[in-house]
């Protein structure tokens, strides 16, 4: 009996000498050989909705003047451009999970008193495709930076809202040459607490949660709660249930900017943005609501930390949503910073 096994454990061990070295040749060439990089996945926007769909009721492409596409590496972007000519530029960035119509009520402003207006949606929202990759600042940083060299802008001044914000803000350091000098931030996200972030958001944000939600029988499920809603009493929360439903790459690119985006980590970008103002003699203005249960007040003193000459303007009994309840305050605060 020990004399089988024995033979049996040689010739099992001259097999294995004999198919190692052909494995691990095998794995040397798989390795080594070039391969086609895989394509690049690009999930479509709301355009590619029927217009039958309510979201061309709320939000259409031309909701705003002067609007176009533009084809970038990673998928077509949507925006526009209005307001005189030679007037002063200014870009606005919106934020996480509602594309450019946050700034219905501001733009419009703006472009009235001598603005020359860029608005646009980010990768994944609205009329942007969704490209299938990782929504990290990079990302956003490049889609605006391309988006600014496509119309023949050298300069601008900044507004960001919410995540917008912290887009914003490593958009000015890392292209300062690209900034009017002048920045303005309203409910900046950037440096959120993982802390600060609900269950919920941390919950769906998960990589197990991202791949269910953006599963297409989820986002049936989705699409049968949206089509019996029996009440409309929030356009831009309809909006959004739209998108998460009938978009699929809404979902990925609402989670994966959860987890990799430009809403927390950027405190060093924050104060070399500080340090680069200062120099060159820009500015930069704080909006806030102190009502704010999204990016919370007690956030505008700790960006005033790390921007220790930004002017802070407090908003009494405002909640995050704030461009849509005080867009006229918020207007006439960012035309008083940008001329003065």
């Amino acid at each position: 009996m020990m004399a089988h096994s024995s033979s049996l454990g040689v010739q099992c061990g001259t097999i294995t000498l004999l198919i190692l070295p052909a494995i691990t040749i095998l794995v040397y060439f798989l390795t080594v050989f070039p391969h086609n990089p895989a394509c690049l996945v690009i999930h479509p926007s709301l355009s590619s909705l029927s217009k039958e769909s309510r979201s061309w009721q709320i939000y259409d492409e031309d909701f705003f003047q002067g609007g176009a596409y533009v084809s970038f590496p990673y998928g077509r972007v949507r925006y526009w451009l209005f307001g005189p000519e030679e007037g002063t530029r200014i870009v606005l960035i919106h934020g996480l999970s509602i594309p450019a119509i946050i700034w219905k009520d501001i733009a419009p402003q703006l472009a009235a008193r001598g603005f020359r207006v860029l608005l646009y949606d980010l990768y994944g929202r609205g009329y942007s495709d969704a490209p299938k990759m990782t929504y990290d600042t990079t990302l956003y940083v490049t889609q605006l930076a391309l988006l600014m060299q496509y119309i023949g802008w050298d300069n601008t001044h900044v507004v960001g809202l919410s995540m917008g914000g912290g887009i914003a803000a490593a958009f000015c350091d890392q292209f300062p040459h690209l900034v009017s000098g002048h920045v303005a931030l309203i409910a900046s996200a950037g440096i959120v607490k993982s802390t600060d972030l609900s269950r919920t958001s941390k919950f769906l944000s998960s990589p197990i949660m991202q791949t269910i939600t953006s599963s297409y029988p989820f986002r049936l499920y989705l699409q049968h709660l949206a089509n019996n809603a029996t009440t409309i009493d929030n356009p831009i929360a309809e909006l959004v249930r739209i998108q998460s439903a009938h978009l699929p790459g809404y979902n990925t690119a609402i989670a994966s900017s959860i987890r990799e985006g430009p809403i927390r980590s950027l405190a060093p970008t924050f104060a070399s943005l500080g340090r680069n103002l200062r120099k060159r003699g820009g500015q930069v203005l704080l909006i806030w609501g102190t009502e704010d249960n999204v990016v919370p007040y007690h956030y505008a003193a700790r960006v005033q930390t790390l921007l220790s000459s930004a002017k802070l303007i407090t908003i009494e009994g405002a909640k995050h949503d704030l461009t849509l309840s005080h867009g006229s305050e918020i207007a006439r605060h960012l035309v008083d910073f940008f001329r003065g």
